[in-house]
């Protein structure tokens, strides 16, 4: 008998990968989250959990859900901590979807939004969809540092690379396959501004159609101030792999595909998926 959530062959498929580092107080509750809400849509779907270093249980408990759950769930990761860029670019290349997302583990973002996200997906024929705490429709709470951050970002975004996206930093995205066939293969950026590096690159490719869709979120700023300097280093990288993707961009060409033996391609030992 076929279970819920596991449509016809006919309806699309969406691939959501969650990358996780440290997050063995949350993950199995963030896995069930997501596979709750995608049960409820018209989609098949799989779930893609991204361990991005194994150094504590996170492993271990994701690989248990996907055990409970095999035909949804895949649990795969490495053994050395590399970046959220490099955890979400991973798991994206494993991803079978017509549409592939990724969303943030934690309890921060509240997964109902993968839903509105694909809502908007549809309306609006996108080629990228980007959660955004400036929508009209996003609940938010979080601190007045990070509120700082995002006006001065959005505005360096649009300065260097011309997009009128309003925030590229909520670690909920959707993509056509088909952009990340075309980008997946040049990204850089392992951490701090992988997300910048997906959206400014596939714009340039000719993937203009990048619209926001409303997040329900609470991004306090936790054990850092804006004189920190755990604050101001993250700030320092920001910036500076931001500059550094509007230098590949517009000054090497590097993305370009003439320069495609440029290009590096990585691999990494996994570990045993599901």
């Amino acid at each position: 008998m076929k279970q819920k959530g596991q449509l016809t062959k006919s309806k699309p498929l969406i691939s959501v990968i969650i990358p996780a580092y440290r997050a063995e107080a949350f993950i199995v509750k963030s896995l069930l989250g997501v596979k709750e809400v995608l049960e409820q849509i018209r989609y098949r779907y799989e779930i893609i959990c991204v361990v991005d270093g194994v150094v504590d249980k996170t492993f271990i408990k994701a690989k248990r859900i996907a055990a409970k759950y095999p035909r949804t769930v895949k649990a795969i990761g490495y053994k050395k901590n590399l970046g959220k860029g490099h955890a979400v670019r991973f798991g994206m290349a494993k991803a079978k979807g017509d549409i592939v997302a990724f969303i943030d583990a934690g309890l921060d973002l509240n997964p109902q939004g993968l839903s509105m996200m694909l809502a908007h997906f549809e309306w609006y024929d996108s080629d990228i969809i980007v959660g955004s705490k400036w929508h009209s429709a996003s609940k938010v709470n979080y601190s007045w540092q990070r509120k700082v951050l995002s006006i001065g970002y959005r505005n360096l975004v649009k300065l260097l690379f011309g997009m009128r996206v309003r925030d590229t930093q909520v670690g909920l995205k959707l993509f056509k396959r088909e952009v990340l066939e075309k980008t997946l293969p040049r990204l850089l950026v392992k951490a701090y501004a992988f997300d910048i590096e997906m959206l400014a690159v596939a714009n340039y490719l000719g993937f203009t159609k990048i619209h926001e869709a409303p997040v329900e979120s609470k991004m306090e700023l936790v054990g850092s101030t804006i004189v920190s300097k755990g604050f101001l280093r993250t700030v320092f990288w920001m910036l500076w792999d931001t500059l550094a993707v509007f230098y590949r961009l517009r000054i090497l060409h590097y993305y370009d595909f003439r320069n495609r033996k440029n290009w590096i391609t990585q691999k990494y030992l996994t570990l045993n998926s599901h």
